[in-house]
């Protein structure tokens, strides 16, 4: 006998097999519910005062039987079965209302969500007397906050809707509409973006944007975003139940199968939100983590990755069913043993200690090189800034090198070392390092840790940053915030107001007027003199830095380096 789901606490032995008994009924693949399965339903729920409900398959059997409360049923999880884009789920809900209420918000939300053929509930006055029958379907062009239609009310002994006819019609338009949207993007391609400000919040615009280049870089096309603004952050699902609902209901009539949440998701959060969808759930730190695994090529970049997402990962390795739960102690064991989530989580703590030691076996090695140039007598300089700044571009202009130079945010995250060559046979190793970005967890940066060394070991750093862009203000500031944290704030360092090319000849006067620092183009050799002979003046006349913008403070952020032996077959150019 097929099991009852749902509120079964304080139920009788002989209720459960009646509910139970409702398995054997069968429905006509017209009927939207039998009157003989409606009466069994209605006696059940008269007598124990709680909803009961039934999922029916399209040839009319009894898949599950449910009971809730009162007011509401506890759905069980029914799969992914037919649940792909313009397909139905082949299964049609029914269950009473005792209140003498047609269907409610929650009906038409898992109406939606879960894709039925339709939800239908008859009410039952306290006799178990049958009484309206009320229904609903979705609807393939309805507005994105109401994808349904409520059919007018009937009765069960008199039905008037036919429902093979009317599924196969609805499907039928469904599937035409989501044809004609998959020829534009793959679903898993898509994905709709979610950012909730809090309190006061202002820069909500500013990482939306960020949020949407990280997308491009992603690979990600966004289908729609969603901004909400909330006196504190729900502390079960982020933006609240009823915007979850707002947004799932919206993906589902997009076709989208991930949604991309800002702020990063707590673990608590990121289960119960998968525990309301079959959706991809993702955060901003999920986004950047893939972004880095697209980009790493270095074996030790490779392994940082890899550490990151562990770390990120561990806290969130969650049960999602109970096949989850299955045991695994062994012949000779004793007691339950482990479970697989158990079994999971070991493994992970296992793998993170492993990488964790060949990278320091890694940092070893690159002090052993640092060494051996520090007794050379090269000065070093590190280029660093927040992510698709230009560095790599100016790194390329001034040693006329090939890095990889995109308009991608984090198109570098291997670092690269060139040689630079000064007049008076003197030459410095100028590094380009990984962007920096916002708010990124400490456990991110730990996993990076080892290849903050070459920025420790720099003579110089040079802050290369976006003039054009409108946020540079946040930007420049989050650098400084990680610099901070670094115990890098005192370390002499030149300010760059890069990408001059895209900003007025005034603008430029007045940024380095009231900012210091020096307005390049990393297009634009002329615009390199004053720059080259700061460097010079830093680092072999004992020059003051000119910049004064630097010392103010910011918010932390979080930043990733590695090393990269120098090329002695670089190009130079003339101070």
């Amino acid at each position: 006998m097929q099991e009852v789901t749902g509120n079964l606490s304080g139920l009788r032995a002989s209720e459960l097999k009646l509910l139970e008994r409702l398995y054997r009924r069968r429905v006509a693949p017209n009927e939207v519910v039998s009157l003989d399965l409606a009466t069994a339903m209605a006696e059940l729920a008269a007598a124990m005062h709680r909803q009961v409900g039934v999922l029916i398959d399209r040839r009319g059997a009894v898949e599950h039987v449910i009971v809730g409360d009162a007011s509401k049923l506890m759905l069980p999880d029914v799969g992914r079965m037919r649940g792909g884009q313009g397909r139905f789920r082949g299964l049609r809900l029914i269950h009473t209302h005792l209140r003498g209420e047609a269907l409610t918000r929650d009906d038409l939300t898992d109406l939606a969500l879960l894709r039925f053929d339709l939800v239908a509930a008859f009410t039952v006055d306290a006799t178990g007397r049958i009484g309206k029958l009320y229904i609903a379907h979705l609807v393939a062009d309805a507005p994105a906050d109401r994808p349904w239609r409520e059919l007018p009310a009937e009765t069960v002994q008199q039905p008037e809707t036919d429902a093979a006819v009317l599924i196969a019609e609805l499907e039928a338009d469904y599937g035409k509409q989501h044809r004609g949207a998959g020829r534009t993007a793959v679903a898993d391609q898509r994905a709709l973006l979610v950012h909730v400000a809090v309190g006061r919040q202002h820069d909500s615009e500013a990482r939306v944007a960020e949020l949407r280049e990280l997308c491009r870089t992603a690979g990600v096309e966004i289908a729609d975003v969603f901004i909400q603004r909330r006196p504190e952050l729900d502390p079960k699902y982020l933006v609240g139940r009823g915007k979850l609902d707002e947004i799932l209901l919206r993906a589902m009539q997009l076709g989208v199968e991930r949604v991309i949440f800002d702020p990063d998701l707590s673990p608590g959060q990121a289960r119960a939100i998968s525990d309301a969808t079959e959706l991809k759930v993702l955060d901003r730190t999920m986004l950047i983590l893939d972004i880095f695994a697209q980009h790493a090529t270095s074996r030790d970049g490779k392994l940082q990755v890899e550490l990151a997402q562990l770390k990120y990962a561990l806290p969130r390795l969650v049960e999602k069913n109970t096949m989850m739960s299955r045991l695994t102690g062994g012949i000779g064991g004793r007691g339950p043993g482990e479970t697989k989530l158990e079994v999971n989580r070991r493994r992970a703590r296992e793998r993170i200690h492993g990488l964790e030691k060949k990278l320091d076996d890694l940092a070893n090695d690159r002090r052993l090189r640092r060494q051996r140039r520090g007794t050379r007598g090269v000065p070093i300089v590190a280029i660093c800034g927040y992510t698709n700044a230009g560095k790599s571009t100016l790194l390329n202009a001034l040693t006329n090198g090939n890095a990889l130079a995109e308009n991608k945010l984090f198109a570098t995250l291997d670092p690269i070392s060139r040689r630079l060559r000064f007049p008076d046979e003197r030459e410095i190793v100028i590094t380009d390092t990984v962007g920096f970005i916002r708010d990124l967890p400490k456990d991110l940066l730990a996993a990076f840790r080892a290849t903050l060394e070459e920025m420790h070991d720099a003579d110089l750093l040079i802050h290369v940053v976006d003039a054009s862009d409108e946020d540079r203000d946040e930007r420049f500031y989050a650098v400084q915030s990680i610099l901070n944290e670094l115990d890098l704030g005192g370390k002499p360092r030149i300010v760059v107001w890069n990408k001059a090319d895209r900003i007025a000849a005034q603008d430029a006067d007045v940024l380095v007027s009231h900012a210091g620092g020096f307005v390049t183009s990393a297009l634009d050799r002329a615009t390199f003199g004053p720059l080259l002979l700061a460097i010079e003046r830093e680092l072999w006349h004992g020059g003051k830095p000119t910049d004064i913008y630097w010392r103010k403070s910011s918010p932390l952020v979080g930043s990733d380096l590695s090393d990269a032996p120098a090329d002695p077959s670089s190009d130079t150019l003339p101070a």
